[in-house]
């Protein structure tokens, strides 16, 4: 039985996603659904974690909108996610950054991590 949903699991997997980490600002293209219309919409900040592995990926995305702090959870193999971009490698030495949350201006700025 757990062979069919580790199938099953493989096959809704993408593969056309970059390696992302813990303190890279990403862009995630959400592909929105309004009525019988469908954008795609850009969601641009930083990873403040990563959870699990395999199909049940999720990366949290935190940004800066107007002075107001937006994070928004996205699972990596979803339908609904169009597209991930790195925009750029952050160096940061934990797993889950949740100290940016305290964090204002130059102080929340993330070191760029060398490729």
């Amino acid at each position: 039985m757990s062979l069919n949903i580790e199938a099953i699991q493989q096959e809704n997997k993408k593969s056309d996603i970059p390696e992302i980490r813990t303190g890279d600002t990403v862009t995630v293209n959400v592909k929105v659904i309004e009525g019988t219309k469908e954008r795609i919409q850009p969601f641009k900040g930083v990873v403040i974690q990563q959870k699990n592995t395999g199909i049940c990926e999720t990366v949290t995305v935190r940004k800066m909108t107007d002075g107001v702090a937006i994070e928004r959870i996205f699972p990596v193999h979803s339908p609904r996610i169009a597209s991930f971009e790195v925009n750029r490698k952050g160096k940061v030495r934990k797993a889950r950054i949740y100290y940016m949350r305290n964090l204002a201006g130059k102080a929340a700025r993330i070191e760029k991590r060398e490729a």
